[in-house]
């Protein structure tokens, strides 16, 4: 799509369901690869997700993006969310990903260490990925979200709030949402300090469950 808008939907999001299918399979490698090896695995799960057509259009009406720059400044079309036990995961995916030649990161935005003024946290990464359709290799944008199981569940009830308040908070919730999403933070902290004895018990449960008692 150059110098127009969308005239088919189907055909301008296939290389973005195709990328998201492509890097799910990657990453699932990689946790494979930690685990036949015995080794934690940095990454829990991962998922994926191609936005629709009403989502794109939505964005673009709030930010007022051109239409006919959707592929340029809409960097979360596709997107991929990697889960992490502990906080010093997602500094190993991190290293991981910088290190990979398959796509180029474009933009890294840190929100654990700094972040976002509503308690949320997590560790954005937009790359370039290029996807190798019939007749053309396309590079698309591809937003990459690693976070902790308890980054997560705040910031999936803080965008189920956002949608329904428009980023409108009354103040009593929005004290709140600060607070919880500092008490997620803290355990985060606590499950770090015994990350050691964690992943230790996780062996033990795999090798147990492996011998089939």
């Amino acid at each position: 799509m150059e110098n127009k808008e969308v005239e088919n939907w189907d055909s301008f999001l296939a290389p973005y369901e195709q990328a998201v299918e492509e890097l799910k399979v990657k990453l699932k490698g990689i946790r494979k690869q930690y685990r036949d090896e015995n080794a934690h695995a940095p990454i829990e799960f991962i998922t994926g997700r191609v936005k629709t057509k009403e989502s794109i259009l939505e964005k673009a009406e709030v930010r007022d993006i051109d239409l006919t720059r959707l592929e340029q400044d809409v960097q979360d079309i596709a997107g991929l969310r990697i889960m992490c036990q502990f906080v010093e995961d997602i500094h190993e995916v991190v290293r991981l990903l910088r290190a990979r030649k398959d796509f180029k990161i474009i933009i890294e935005r840190d929100y654990i260490t700094h972040k976002k003024e509503s308690g949320y946290r997590s560790y954005h990464m937009v790359i370039e990925y290029p996807v190798q359709r019939i007749y053309e290799e396309k590079k698309i944008l591809v937003e990459i979200q690693i976070r902790t199981l308890a980054m997560n569940f705040w910031a999936t009830i803080e965008h189920s709030l956002n949608y329904k308040y428009r980023g409108e908070y009354p103040e009593e919730l929005h004290d709140r949402l600060i607070r919880a999403a500092e008490a997620a933070f803290r355990l985060d902290e606590e499950m770090s300090e015994i990350r050691e004895e964690i992943k230790d018990a996780q062996r033990y449960f795999s090798d147990k469950k492996e011998d089939g008692r």
